[in-house]
């Protein structure tokens, strides 16, 4: 559903030229949650913008479904951006005076959907996610996984094939962290949808389908023992 091929990504010149990543080549398939690990700095933030449509590549290809992109300008992947990939993020992003399903709703107006659909695949959304009885809260009066399940109503809700889920756990406690992974793992398997999660939690990680690490400007198949840096004996 997903596949990445050769690519490549550095900033500045000169010799204060970086090379980030130095010819990235995954897949992921529809249905799959995927956590990228990877240390600090290692460019998992770059990669998911790239797949994102926030940024452009070197070179290389990113193939999701019928898009073809990855050197393109964002302005050049409007589309990418708004029926093809959602994001999550470690903030929730939500917007204070608005209830949840106005937060729903309203990113769905923004991308051009009708009020009265949007209200519809708000609401939707938001059942599927559990919060069928918080819809009228704003995000003041929900916990910390509750404001995270908003948001990834409001990823699903555009019927975006892939999510991109940056450090989605960051701000939750353990036992929230867990059932967000849970909620993407149903929504693989049910609904069809592919995650691609980056986190700094080895066990989180290890929930997964599969686990990928970014390091040294590739990634390769990876497992907790590596994830941890744990030498084999």
């Amino acid at each position: 559903m997903l596949r990445v091929t050769d690519l490549k990504k550095g900033f500045g010149s000169g010799s204060r030229r970086l090379e980030v990543l130095k010819g990235i080549n995954m897949d992921v398939e529809a249905g799959e949650l995927v956590s990228l690990m990877g240390p600090s700095g290692c460019g998992k933030s770059t990669l998911l913008s790239i797949l994102g449509g926030l940024l452009e590549g070197d070179s290389g290809e990113v193939s999701l479904g019928s898009f073809r992109y990855g050197t393109k300008t964002p302005s050049q992947v409007v589309d990418v951006r708004r029926s093809g990939v959602g994001w999550i993020f470690q903030d929730f992003h939500l917007v204070e005076r608005l209830d949840a399903l106005d937060n729903v709703a309203f990113s769905l107006e923004l991308s051009g959907v009708s009020s009265s659909e949007a209200e519809s695949r708000a609401m939707d959304a938001l059942m599927r996610v559990g919060l069928a009885d918080r819809m009228n809260f704003i995000p003041d009066q929900l916990s910390g996984g509750q404001q995270q399940r908003v948001a990834i109503a409001r990823a699903i809700a555009g019927s975006r094939p892939l999510i991109l889920a940056d450090e989605p756990t960051g701000n939750l406690d353990v036992k929230s962290g867990e059932e967000v992974i849970k909620l993407f793992k149903d929504l693989c398997a049910n609904d069809g949808l592919s995650v691609l999660m980056v986190t700094h939690d080895p066990m989180l990680a290890s929930m997964a389908d599969r686990m990928l690490l970014l390091k040294d400007g590739v990634t390769a198949a990876s497992d907790i023992r590596s994830a941890w840096g744990i030498e084999e004996e």
